[in-house]
C-alpha cells in the first residue's frame, strides 16, 4: 500500500462504549478504524503506510495522554494527534495544542467536530509523508554523487564561481565545470538557485569540508 493508500483512524480510549461509538461514527462516513484500550496495545500495532491519525483520551489507566504524546515524539512516532477527554481545562488544551496536537474536544462533542478534526488531522499526514518521501529521494539523488562532486556541489551553493572552485580544489576550470554539470543532471536541479534549496533541506554545510 503506497502513502495515498486507505486512511486508518487509531483509537485510544479505555471507555469500550466511546471506542464503539467513535468507530461506528467512522464506518458510517467510510473510514476505516481501529481501537485500544490501552496506549501499550496500539505501540505494538505496526503503524500502515497510508495516512493515519490518532484520537487519545487524555486521561487513561495507568498514562496520561500528554505524556504519551510526548513519548511518542521522543521515539520519533509522528502522527497527528486528536485529543479527547471529559476533564479539560484551559492549560491542559494549550499544552496540548503547542505540542502539536490537532485538536482538544471536551465531551460530549458533536461529531461533526470530531470528523472535522479527523479530515483535518489525515490531510495534515498525507502532506507530512509526503515531503518525507520527497526528502528521502533528494537523499537517495545526493548519494549517488562521488565524494568530488559532492565538494563541488557545497562550494557552488556557497556561491563560489567556477575559477574559484577550480583554485580552491587545484583543478582546472573546464574539470569543475563538467563536475557541475554532473552535480546538476543527478540532483535533477534546474537552476542554482534549486540546488541551492535542495543543499539547505539537506542541512549540507557549505564550503570545503
Amino acid at each position: 500500500m503506497t502513502a495515498e493508500g486507505q486512511p486508518t483512524v487509531f483509537v485510544i480510549d479505555d471507555d469500550a462504549a466511546v471506542r464503539a461509538a467513535i468507530q461506528g461514527l467512522l464506518k458510517s462516513v467510510g473510514l476505516r478504524s481501529e481501537s485500544f484500550g490501552k496506549p501499550r496495545e496500539f505501540l505494538s500495532r505496526k503503524r500502515p503506510e497510508g495516512p493515519s491519525c490518532l484520537v487519545l483520551d487524555v486521561r487513561l489507566p495507568g498514562v496520561n495522554g500528554l505524556d504519551f504524546q510526548r513519548e511518542l515524539a521522543q521515539q520519533g512516532f509522528r502522527i497527528p494527534i486528536i485529543f479527547i477527554t471529559g476533564h479539560g481545562d484551559i492549560p491542559m488544551t494549550v499544552k496540548a495544542m503547542k505540542s502539536g496536537a490537532v485538536e482538544f474536544l471536551t465531551k460530549p462533542f458533536r461529531d461533526q467536530d470530531l470528523l472535522d478534526a479527523i479530515h483535518q488531522a489525515l490531510d495534515r499526514d498525507r502532506v507530512m509523508r509526503q515531503q518525507q518521501s520527497e526528502f528521502a529521494e533528494l537523499r537517495e539523488r545526493y548519494k549517488s554523487m562521488t565524494a568530488r562532486q559532492r565538494e563541488v556541489m557545497a562550494l557552488v551553493v556557497s556561491g563560489m564561481l567556477n575559477k574559484q572552485i577550480a583554485y580552491d580544489l587545484g583543478t582546472s576550470e573546464i574539470t569543475v565545470k563538467i563536475h557541475r554539470g554532473h552535480v546538476m543532471r543527478k540532483m535533477q536541479a534546474e537552476s542554482l538557485a534549486e540546488l541551492v534549496r535542495m543543499a539547505t533541506r539537506l542541512q549540507l554545510p557549505s564550503g570545503k569540508k
